[in-house]
C-alpha cells in the first residue's frame, strides 16, 4: 500500500503498461496524478496498492482510488479479492464502491458485503471496446468536423456537464478544468453544420502506453438522430490513430444498444466488460 505515485508506478507501471487496453483506467489516471499532482481529482489523498507474484515484473494485480470515489481494480481471483477486502475492512477504511472487470467487481463487491455487513447494488454495466479498421459510418451528416479552441470552452463545460447528467456518471472532474485541457491538447473534436453551429463532439484521453480512450461522445437531446454522434466518433477516432496511438478504445454502457451498435458499425470490437458496484 502507497499514497506515492511514483512508488506506486516504480512498482507496477511495467505490469500496467503488459495489458493496456485492460489497464486503461489505471494507466491514464495515474498518468494525470504523476504529471499534476495527487490532488488532481479530489482533495482526498490517493491509494495505491500492488499484489506481488506473477510474471515477470513480479506483480500479480494493483488497484488505485481517489476517495470518496469507487477501488478501481485489475483483474484477481475470488481469493485475492476476498484477501484484499479483508485487509481493507480491518484497516478501517470505508469505500464507496468498486470499479473493476465483470468477474472481479462481483467478487469484490460479494467479499466486502462478507467482511464488512455493507450492501452492495449495481450501479453500471460497460463495455470496453477496442478500434479495429476505422469504418466512418454512412450517410455523413451535412458538415465538417473541426478541433475545438478556446473559443469554444463555454460550450464545452455545458456539454460535459450535460453529458455526465445523460449517461449517469459521476464528475471526475471539474468541468472547466476538463474543458481547459481539452482546448489546451487539441484532443476535443466538434462537428458543425455547414452554417458552423456546433451539434456533438466527442473527445480522447492523452497517450499512455500506447493507447488512448475515445471519451465524452455527446450530441445535445434535441439534435440527436442525425449521424452526428457516429460522424465525430469516427474524426476522433482518425485523430487519435494518425497520433500514432497503438490502440484507441472506449467504454459504452451497456444499458444503451443504440450506442453499441453505433461503435461496432464504426469498427470498435469488444475487449471485455466492467462493472461498478455501489456501496451502501
Amino acid at each position: 500500500m502507497t499514497d506515492d505515485v511514483h512508488e506506486f508506478l516504480a512498482r507496477a507501471g511495467e505490469f500496467l503498461r503488459s495489458r493496456p487496453a485492460p489497464h486503461t483506467l489505471h494507466l491514464t489516471v495515474t498518468e494525470n496524478l504523476r504529471a499534476h499532482g495527487g490532488h488532481f481529482y479530489t482533495e482526498e489523498d490517493p491509494e495505491f496498492g500492488v499484489l506481488g507474484g506473477g510474471g515477470a515484473p513480479g506483480v500479480r494485480a494493483a488497484f488505485f482510488r481517489t476517495p470518496p470515489f469507487a477501488i478501481v481494480l485489475t483483474a484477481l481471483s475470488e481469493e485475492e479479492a476476498d484477501a484484499l477486502a479483508g485487509q481493507l475492512a480491518r484497516t478501517g477504511r470505508t469505500l464507496s464502491g468498486v470499479n473493476a472487470d465483470r468477474d472481479t467487481a462481483a467478487a469484490f463487491a460479494a467479499a466486502w458485503q462478507r467482511h464488512t455487513g455493507a450492501g452492495a447494488v449495481v450501479q453500471r454495466r460497460t463495455r470496453l471496446y477496442r478500434l479495429d479498421g476505422l469504418t466512418v459510418p454512412q450517410p455523413v451528416p451535412p458538415g465538417r468536423a473541426r478541433v475545438a479552441g478556446a473559443e469554444d470552452r463555454k460550450l464545452l463545460v455545458r456539454w460535459y456537464e450535460e453529458f455526465c447528467t445523460a449517461v449517469g456518471e459521476t464528475v471526475l472532474r471539474d468541468a472547466e478544468q476538463w474543458a481547459d485541457g481539452r482546448v489546451e491538447r487539441g484532443d476535443a473534436i466538434l462537428w458543425e453544420t455547414p452554417d458552423g453551429t456546433p451539434v456533438a463532439m466527442a473527445a480522447r484521453s492523452p497517450e499512455v502506453a500506447g493507447q488512448t480512450r475515445v471519451l465524452g461522445v455527446y450530441t445535445p437531446a434535441h439534435l440527436r438522430g442525425r449521424g452526428y454522434a457516429g460522424a465525430v466518433t469516427a474524426e476522433v477516432s482518425r485523430a487519435a490513430l494518425e497520433s500514432g496511438a497503438a490502440e484507441v478504445l472506449l467504454f459504452t454502457d451497456l444499458a444503451n444498444p443504440t450506442s453499441n451498435a453505433l461503435y461496432q458499425r464504426i469498427g470498435y470490437r469488444p475487449v471485455c466488460d466492467f462493472a461498478v458496484y455501489e456501496f451502501e
